[in-house]
């Protein structure tokens, strides 16, 4: 018998804490550098509304709070759902070292978060300084070892099936 939900809850809990992780070393890193906050999730909201054809409503104000409100739900989408494929890979029998799980959860979430920007035009990664690709790659790192260390310990204390 194959148990798919319970991988799946214990991922999609793990993604969220990993995100979590990630939100606050981004924060922590605009506090002590003093840097501003990234504008691309904004921008790609906008850009793919655009090539979808999609009208994000208001004016003003409220348009500019939601297209917001969707760049932040974007990353938590994203992170989320990198732990949903953990979970599913490990329902479907993949059982891959703790590094293997870190690797696969650090490269599966800069490609989420990055991909969509890169592929939209919103940014390039071959044109980043490396304290553009250190700000980048610090908070991922923190999402794959609080993803991983949450999916394992959820995975340990559950029943063999569900």
């Amino acid at each position: 018998m194959v148990c798919v939900t319970g991988p799946l809850l214990y991922g999609a809990a793990a993604g969220a804490a990993g995100a979590t992780a990630l939100d606050v070393v981004s924060y922590g890193d605009m506090v002590v550098r003093g840097r501003p906050a990234s504008s691309t999730p904004e921008t790609t909201v906008r850009r793919l509304a655009q090539k979808l054809h999609l009208r994000i409503p208001g004016e003003g104000q409220a348009e500019e709070s939601r297209v917001s409100g969707l760049g932040a739900l974007t990353g938590l989408a994203a992170g989320t759902g990198m732990g949903v494929l953990l979970g599913l890979g490990h329902a479907a029998g993949w059982r891959p070292t703790r590094g293997g799980q870190y690797t696969v959860a650090v490269v599966g979430a800069l490609v989420a978060t990055n991909g969509p920007m890169t592929v939209l035009g919103v940014t390039d990664p071959r044109t980043w300084s490396t304290s553009d690709w250190i700000s980048d790659i610090v908070p991922h790192l923190a999402y794959a070892v609080v993803t991983v260390s949450v999916f394992n310990r959820l995975l340990g204390g559950a029943p063999a099936c569900c």
